[in-house]
């Protein structure tokens, strides 16, 4: 664990030294440069506020256990315990959380993708099936803030889709879809 710790701390340290060079006006001069530094600074922002209420949990786990150890009454002592069995509780999802957050990422993570969904074989049924995907997909998408523009479609008389094909632009739209097949 101390290995991940060190490599927390670092990211931590790269994330404040970006915050200080987006704030360079020779930084904000260069376009691609602030867009780069802005893109990782992004990308750490998630993994460094896990880390940073990982430390917060830790550090109310250490005072709680400090509190019980200095003798409280019995409706404090209750209190405290309590407490300090959520912030174990949270402090062991954050240590999972924090994990997955450092796997290495997939290169096409942050691409946009083009989806096609087909009514295949089944008719007026599947062809409405097709319609009742394309829905779920948009509202996901809506609530993801994602963009997307539909480039063909061939609309059946039931009002479904033989076939549809759209764009979905946005923030780590593959990362998202990648598994969605079938």
């Amino acid at each position: 664990m101390d290995k991940l710790f060190d490599r927390l701390q670092m990211l931590e340290d790269r994330y404040e030294e970006l915050g200080e060079l987006l704030s360079d006006p020779d930084v904000i001069s260069d376009t691609k440069r602030f867009t780069k530094l802005s893109k990782e600074m992004a990308d750490l922002r998630e993994t460094v506020e896990k880390y940073n209420k990982y430390k917060e949990v830790t550090q109310q786990i250490s005072d709680d256990e400090e509190m019980l150890s200095d003798g409280l009454d019995d409706e404090m002592a209750s209190l405290v315990k309590e407490e300090l069995s959520n912030a174990k509780d949270e402090k062991v999802k954050l240590e999972e959380e924090i994990k997955i957050l450092l796997l290495p990422k997939d290169p096409n993570d942050d691409k946009n993708i083009i989806m096609e969904i087909r009514g295949a074989a089944g008719g007026d049924e599947a062809s409405l099936f097709a319609a009742d995907l394309f829905s779920m997909y948009s509202k996901y998408a809506e609530r993801q803030g994602w963009s997307i523009e539909v480039i063909d479609k061939n609309v059946t008389e039931v009002g479904g889709f033989k076939e549809i094909a759209l764009i979905i632009n946005g923030n780590s739209v593959w990362s998202k879809l990648k598994y969605e097949s079938g």
